[in-house]
């Protein structure tokens, strides 16, 4: 970038002055200390203006170590959680992975949350992990994408059947009907004895999520990349202590 800048923006450089030193020998020159502080500066203004750009059209630099994601279809209700949350979640999904003393091969199931499916597979490839999802854009996926439509909670394949540890849930809509299905499908695919049980919906749920599935607010809070305006809560049926900021109990 320097060397693209530095021609255009100083036509008369040391270089020149010293080719035309016998034609001008009055002719301003900088310093070497000058030029090398001012390639700096061209550099950052370079930066920035390419910050500001990114800014003007709603976008961030992802971190490194953010996975490929599929653009977010609103049609369907979705809404990719952000960096911070992805990674927060997938790191509490692998920490149980390596605590679960009830499965010699732990394996867990993603329910409309394929950001999350993205980011397991992104921090540890050999996680076992199955995305269920409505979106047949993530078939790509293969033997991982299992087709999921929530109006129909049990219409899975019965080698799922009770053979997750951990579920993830999202349900895509913030109903009563939409949970309450989404926990049939949750109750189908965990395990009989103790699974580990994350659901992430809107704070409204807070009461529907304890009647149904017996799950407890944590205080950790989820966001997503599109700024929704309605406040997400994680749910959980385990307490993680001081992970995802406890579990919030009411006085």
């Amino acid at each position: 970038m320097e060397q693209d800048l530095l021609p255009q923006t100083i036509p008369n450089s040391l270089s020149d002055h010293q080719n035309d030193a016998e034609d001008d020998d009055d002719a301003p020159t900088l310093s070497l200390q000058a030029l090398e502080a001012l390639k700096e500066f061209l550099t950052e203004q370079s930066q920035n203006s390419n910050d500001t750009a990114a800014e003007s059209h709603g976008t961030e630099t992802a971190p490194a170590s953010t996975p490929a994601l599929i653009s977010e279809d609103w049609r369907m209700s979705q809404f990719w959680y952000d960096h911070h949350t992805a990674q927060t979640l997938a790191q509490e999904v692998l920490t149980l992975c390596k605590s679960d003393s009830q499965s010699l091969s732990t394996r867990v199931a993603c329910v409309a949350c394929p950001s999350l499916y993205a980011y397991l597979k992104n921090m540890d490839s050999d996680v076992s992990v199955q995305l269920l999802e409505y979106d047949k854009r993530f078939e790509q996926y293969g033997s991982h994408f299992t087709f999921y439509d929530y109006n129909q909670p049990e219409d899975l394949p019965l080698e799922l059947k009770r053979g997750f540890d951990i579920v993830v849930a999202d349900p895509p809509y913030l109903s009563k009907e939409c949970l309450e299905k989404v926990a049939q499908t949750v109750s189908f695919l965990a395990r009989s004895e103790k699974p580990f049980l994350l659901l992430l919906t809107g704070e409204v749920q807070k009461e529907r999520a304890a009647e149904l599935m017996g799950l407890l607010p944590c205080g950790f809070r989820p966001r997503h990349s599109s700024k929704l305006g309605n406040e997400f809560r994680l749910f959980t049926n385990y307490d993680p202590e001081t992970r995802l900021g406890g579990w919030e109990l009411d006085n």
